[in-house]
């Protein structure tokens, strides 16, 4: 965690992003699906828990252009999410 801007929408999707499901003692289903991370073409039902993920527990944010990148021979799977704060949250 941060130091200072914790509270910012965006370091709160970023985080709420790393978070995976289960994780958190009260609220188990908060994070991302664990089973979706080894499963070919499982990269809709990824980019569909993302959405709901977000605007479930960060409705201050819209998550644009999902995306899935993978270098399988590497290992690494990321997904790419495009992050913008809503216009009614936007500070003046």
């Amino acid at each position: 965690m941060r130091a200072k801007g914790n509270g910012r929408p965006e370091v709160c999707a970023v985080n709420l992003l790393k978070i995976t499901r289960g994780e958190v003692s009260f609220d188990r289903i908060r994070g991302r699906d664990a089973s979706l991370i080894d499963q070919p073409n499982a990269a809709d039902e990824d980019a569909a828990d993302v959405e709901w993920l977000l605007q479930t527990y960060e409705p201050r944010v819209d998550a644009e252009a999902l995306a899935a990148d993978a270098d399988a021979r590497a290992g690494d799977f990321d997904t790419i999410v495009d992050i913008t704060r809503r216009k009614e949250d936007e500070e003046t």
